[in-house]
């Protein structure tokens, strides 16, 4: 079998999850996609938002990444 640069692609089947949301969070949600729309000028719902919110967060978590390898 013959080496590639690329890698073997990751899962990426997507996966729907229900999740229920306190008052002050779900506000605070929609202020941010308020925010996100005036910075960047283009409106993106609470829903498109929070996967890439919650990558960031893990990213961003400096004890998350070493105890996830």
């Amino acid at each position: 079998m013959a080496e590639l640069k690329l890698p073997r692609l990751p899962d990426r089947t997507p996966v729907k999850l229900t999740v229920t949301l306190g008052a002050e969070l779900n506000q605070a949600l929609k202020d941010y996609a308020d925010l996100y729309q005036t910075t960047y000028g283009s409106p993106e719902s609470v829903v498109e938002l929070i996967p890439f919110m919650l990558e960031a967060f893990l990213a961003s978590d400096k004890n998350f990444r070493p105890a996830k390898k």
